[in-house]
């Protein structure tokens, strides 16, 4: 696993001491070895290297990265360029476009998301091979919970867009009264219909960023070159 290097590192040391974590450590060593394991381990961290804690204006919260060949990089709903887009993020893109205008991008990758200040943040960072949640409950749920307490500690405004009954639960501890917590259904193809579309997240995280004298996300993902 690429280490942390930002200002992430020193607000999590606390959590690389404790039993869970080491624990966590030996199993995604015990199973990078002898399993194909998405994302590759250097990409484990990707979130947390493109998107320092002081830089941090909006959160997104996945479940747990995508497990089919290629697709996971470390950023919750992104693949990496070239990859086919999913439907949950084909699902975002549509509610992009309706809620701002966007142009649909001819790609998955979320990294301009990611530098401008969005924690594409997923509850568990690693996957087996073709098996969804075959890492829940090895050790990423607690480091997670962290990630959102430290997040929730932040004397500033930051906006929590919270997809789906996972999500919601996992930042039900954000209780302070500088953020803002946007809730909706998960745009997964399943559950899109119920809520996400029309939710306007997007534009509502930026009226709450400019309210705050913050600079707004701009949620356009470029175009890769053909």
């Amino acid at each position: 696993m690429a280490a942390i290097s930002n200002d992430w590192a020193k607000a999590l040391e606390g959590e690389y001491k404790k039993p869970y974590y080491k624990e966590l450590y030996l199993t995604l060593n015990k199973e990078y070895r002898e399993r194909e394991i998405y994302p590759p381990a250097q990409d484990i961290f990707n979130a947390f290297h493109l998107t320092p804690l002081h830089k941090v204006k909006v959160v997104i919260i996945g479940q747990d990265p995508y497990h089919n060949t290629g697709q996971a990089h470390g950023l919750c709903f992104s693949v990496r360029p070239g990859i086919e887009i999913p439907p949950s993020l084909q699902n975002i893109y549509q509610e992009l476009h309706d809620d701002l205008g966007c142009s649909i991008p001819n790609h998955g990758c979320l990294t301009s998301w990611a530098k401008q200040g969005v924690l594409l943040l997923n509850n568990v960072l690693t996957v087996r091979a073709h098996q969804a949640h075959s890492h829940k409950d090895i050790g990423w749920e607690p480091f997670t919970d962290a990630v959102i307490r430290i997040l929730n500690e932040q004397d500033r405004p930051i906006v929590y867009m919270l997809w789906g009954r996972p999500a919601q639960n996992k930042a039900a501890a954000v209780d302070n009264p500088k953020h803002l917590i946007l809730k909706a259904p998960h745009p997964s193809p399943l559950s899109a219909y119920r809520g996400f579309f029309g939710c306007r997240h997007f534009s509502a995280a930026n009226e709450f960023l400019k309210f705050h004298q913050i600079e707004p996300i701009d949620w356009q993902i470029p175009d890769q070159p053909e």
